[in-house]
């Protein structure tokens, strides 16, 4: 699953009771047992031997059992293993009489017996089941021989199961086939089987039924072995309005048309797949349309609304999925494992993307590109989601990781190939690179707090829904990318390659714990006699079974080198112990001014390289690209040496390692191992760069200081600072984009100039602003002709509501509704929140409540935004106290942008007052809780207090340095003059 707008998983909120009345109608559908597999039954007749009486989700027996019967656990008990599912599934796409939206559908589950055992558990999520004789399902033997009687069923809501208690055990060996009928809600609630909803062209709403399975939702759509090793082969059936398409994993196998009610009903089969995880599963029904071309015999098709598909909007996925398929194929020396591969892109979707097996759907704005209103982020977003969701074809779908506990490995690989698919699309635009800024140093900023944790759990640490949501974290995602690219380096990427590659071939259709990988990748490294200071496992378990990352310190006065566990608060106290005492075995690469050179490899807490002793007016540098996941300090002269070659030449060190030297001082600074001084100095040369990575990592560090003092007089010398800075590579794009009217060729060209623009605006340079004005005056002139570039859109946009006042905010509200396209609407909703006014803000949280205004999976990102905005912070966090419980209850526990939105309301907290409200916040709400929020309520708690104690001891100091270099007389000034 794609992360970007981060994953939330809402769950459903009560286990809603079909209110059907005697529901005598409620029937079979076409697919009865497997013999009858091919004569469609007529849908108003009941299975024979059936009564036709309806069991809510609300019909739970009173069980008197003791605490740890087997269906109070949270685990599937290993006694049955299922090995083909039949499901059929009817979805209603008009709301029935109480204005509920249905789906019905029948199950017939075959499993083979492993231990003997007079219990049948399976998963069933708010369904509700029509009773054969007094049963909620009933049994065969799949020879035909006779089956234990079943003497009671009842549903065991909290733990999610469908119980079905014999009167004498299975036999081991045998296989026994398990049916059921069933109702379900077709609710709004983004999981399971659930529909989303659009309006097309001519104002009419239309519904799609789809699906979001992962990770415990295949059991609201039906009753399942819903565990990722419990792997089988599906068969899917799905009864459609004619005028509607049906999609799943497989391609069409056959479809016939029926009259049913008096309504044509298409019953469309689909191919067996292969064994598969159910969290894989997926089935749309919709009037989508496509675009379509094959790749090496593999049919590839995009899917969405009309209007998008005809305005050539799915034209670029289209262009790039070929090519990524191809590169892994190559890259994993294994066909791709499907016929076709269908991606969807669909107007309500949580995720950013889900890598369902042969049917990957999206958001919007992760899938749909439209160059008339797209920006290069826009692309750049669509190409790695692509590229992600298609490693996991491979790495996650043909081979699955055990249980969710090992996560990281699944998300963080995709994450990391990522990087390397969108490469091989897009091989002009360096996008490697970018890895250190979006993955690396973001997820540090997480993993140097003490309330991180590892990436891998131990097994029993995972049990319930919301723990499994809470795993879907930066850590799982960024992290798991970081330490793998590492270990893809100093393995080289052939050697990686090889070891995954035997992995894949080894453990395909199957499941695997995360040490699998290392044993394959540990053969590689044996049959290529590579030299490494230990295995695979010795090296990698310190990197994935602790939390937290080194802090390399070396001295090149004398060459000694050590290490310590990197924390932002110096005087916090680690309560999680670790085996390996946060002591790592670190790869280091390093270069001086004459040359690059061998990797060395520090295995002890301190020891003394040779190599590593240099003199001026030499500089040492470490981690070359940032390769390695750590971060470096050195001796004072070293730092001095570094500063000193920037100012003079900053392009003798590696643009990477320019963007590192900022993000280190400014993190060391934070955690006082140098003086925030030396941070601030590190920014100086910027007046002379034009590159991306240096800028945006200096504008990523800045932000901290605007968070901490956009409040304080601080603020207003820090502003005039960034001016001083920005204002040469705002006139640098000017120039080569000749006013701003052609656009810069490469990726982090566009980026540049897209920064210089928002950190000139952003900051009050009047010429950026004008601008602004400029480009809002024409477009109301012309409303139907949009004169800004779509790079620039945010960025104007957002200085159009921040100085325009209501007009300016209502204006762009009235886009945001007429927008046609979603990447367009994201820009306009988020540049709302740039109004200084209150009650405009104000009234936009509300807005964030009600579906019809904000899209429910755009309102945590609405309100975030707000919280950004130093005006809207105080209104937002007011909101989300007095609103928490109706955002939660909405929301579900699981949904995980609970934890993003906490983070958000938070990040400026600085004060003791401030601290104290969080503290009471949590106080106040300990009866419902946070869900997937809980841990980053921990992280925010610790963050404040944190904060505090840098805002005290720096304050003054940043002050004074600011008030420095923007006198007249400042070094600054001089050199740029």
């Amino acid at each position: 699953m794609a992360a970007g707008f981060f994953i939330s998983k809402s769950v459903a909120i009560v286990a809603v009771v079909l209110g059907l009345g005697a529901a005598a109608t409620i029937i079979a559908l076409s697919v009865v047992y497997a013999q009858e597999k091919n004569k469609v039954t007529d849908l108003g007749t009941t299975n024979p031997g059936t009564t036709s009486t309806t069991a809510t989700a609300a019909s739970v027996a009173a069980t008197t059992a003791a605490a740890e019967d087997v269906w109070d656990k949270w685990r599937l008990p290993t006694t049955l293993l299922p090995e083909s599912y039949e499901v059929t599934l009817q979805p209603f796409l008009t709301p029935d009489a109480n204005n509920m939206y249905i789906f019905k559908g029948n199950s017939s589950v075959v499993f083979v017996c492993v231990e003997a055992t007079d219990l049948i558990l399976i998963h069933s999520k708010n369904l509700n089941y029509t009773l054969q004789g007094s049963f909620h399902a009933s049994l065969q033997a799949v020879d035909g021989s006779s089956v234990p009687s079943i003497t009671r069923t009842w549903l065991q809501p909290t733990t999610q199961y469908l119980v079905v208690q014999l009167g004498s055990p299975l036999q081991q060996g045998q296989r026994y086939r398990l049916f059921s009928i069933f109702t379900g809600e077709l609710a709004d609630d983004l999981a399971g089987f659930y529909r989303s909803e659009y309006a097309d062209e001519s104002g009419t709403n239309r519904v799609v039924a789809t699906t979001q399975m992962q990770a415990a939702d295949a059991r609201k759509a039906f009753p399942c072995f819903d565990e990722p090793a419990m792997k089988a082969n599906f068969t899917v059936t799905l009864i459609h309005p004619s005028d509607h398409e049906a999609i799943s994993n497989m391609p069409v196998r056959s479809t016939q048309q029926q009259q049913i009610d008096g309504n044509t009903w298409n019953i469309t089969e689909f191919e067996t797949t292969p064994r598969m995880s159910t969290y894989l599963l997926a089935f749309i029904v919709s009037q989508f349309t496509y675009v379509h071309n094959t790749s090496e015999d593999v049919l590839i098709r995009i899917w969405g609304r009309p209007a998008a598909i005809t305005e050539g909007q799915g034209e670029y996925a289209l262009q790039v999925t070929g090519p990524i398929l191809n590169f892994f194929e190559r890259h994993y020396n294994t066909a791709y494992p499907l016929p076709k591969s269908d991606q969807v892109g669909l107007p309500d979707f949580n995720a950013g993307a889900m890598e369902n097996w042969g049917l990957v759907t999206y958001r919007e704005n992760s899938l749909l590109f439209d160059d008339a209103y797209s920006s290069i982020s826009n692309k750049e977003r669509v190409v790695t989601v692509i590229a992600h969701e298609l490693a996991h074809q491979w790495f996650g779908n043909l081979v699955t990781l055990r249980w969710w506990n090992d996560l990281w490995l699944n998300e963080g690989f995709a994450s990391y190939v990522e990087y390397l698919g969108a490469d091989s699309a897009e091989p002009s635009w360096n996008i490697k690179d970018l890895m250190v800024l979006n993955e690396v140093y973001t997820v540090m900023a997480t993993d140097s707090l003490t309330t991180s944790h590892p990436l891998s759990f131990s097994e029993d640490e995972i049990n319930t829904p919301a723990e499994i949501s809470e795993v879907f974290d930066s850590i799982a995602y960024s992290k798991g990318a970081s330490v793998l690219r590492m270990l893809s380096d100093f393995l080289t990427e052939d050697v990686f390659k090889e070891g995954l590659q035997s992995y894949l071939h080894t453990f395909a259709y199957g499941n695997t714990v995360y040490k699998d990988l290392w044993v394959h990748l540990e053969q590689a490294v044996q049959r290529n006699s590579l030299q490494l200071p230990g295995t695979i496992s010795d090296i990698m378990d310190r990197w994935t079974l602790q939390m937290g990352f080194p802090l390399v310190t070396v001295n090149t006065l004398d060459g000694s080198v050590s290490q310590n566990h990197f924390l932002l608060d110096r005087s916090s106290v680690v309560e999680r112990p670790s085996v390996f005492n946060y002591t790592w075995i670190v790869p280091i690469t390093w270069m001086t001014p004459q040359s690059t050179g061998e990797r060395q490899w520090l295995t002890n807490i301190s020891e003394t390289i040779p190599a590593f002793k240099v003199s001026s007016p030499n500089w040492l540098l470490l981690n070359l690209n940032v390769s390695g996941y750590f971060r470096v300090n050195y001796n004072q002269e070293n730092w001095e040496q570094l500063l000193n070659q920037l100012s003079t030449n900053h392009e003798a060190i590696p643009v990477i390692n320019r963007a590192q030297i900022i993000d280190d001082a400014f993190n060391l600074a934070r955690a006082q191992y140098v003086d925030v001084t030396l941070a601030l100095n590190t920014t100086r040369f910027l007046s002379h760069e034009t590159q991306y990575m240096p800028w945006q990592a200096a504008l990523n560090n800045l932000a901290y200081f605007k968070l901490m003092f956009d409040r304080s007089e601080v603020f207003g010398v820090m502003t005039k600072y960034i001016q001083q800075q920005v204002t040469p590579l705002f006139d640098h794009y000017k120039t080569i984009t000749s006013n701003w009217t052609t656009i810069p060729s490469g990726l982090m060209d566009q980026y540049s100039e897209i920064n210089a623009i928002s950190t000139a605006c952003s900051y009050g340079i009047a010429e950026c602003q004008d601008l602004a004005r400029d480009y809002f005056q024409q477009w109301q002139q012309n409303i139907s002709s949009n004169p800004i570039p779509p790079n620039l859109r945010s960025s104007i946009y957002c200085s159009i509501v921040a100085m325009g006042g209501e007009e300016a905010w209502d204006f762009i509200w009235d886009r945001f509704k007429e927008a046609p396209v979603v990447s367009e609407a994201d820009k306009l909703r988020t540049a709302l929140t740039c109004s200084p006014v209150p009650w405009i803000l104000n009234r936009y949280l509300q807005y964030t409540l009600d579906s019809s205004k904000i899209r429910r999976q755009d309102a945590t990102s609405t309100i975030n935004s707000i919280a950004s905005n130093v005006v809207g912070q105080p209104l937002a966090w007011d909101f989300i106290r007095g609103n928490w419980r109706k955002i939660f209850t909405q929301y579900g526990g699981g949904s995980f942008s609970f934890s993003r939105l906490i983070s958000s309301v938070t990040q400026r907290f600085s004060t003791e007052f401030e601290l104290q409200q969080l503290e009471q916040f949590k106080a106040d709400n300990q009866d419902i809780g946070f869900g997937s929020g809980t841990r980053a309520l921990e992280q925010a708690l610790e963050r404040t207090r944190t904060n505090i104690n840098w805002v005290n001891e720096n304050q003054q100091k940043v002050l004074a340095w600011f008030q420095g270099e923007t006198s007249s007389s400042s070094p600054a000034n001089q050199m740029s003059s």
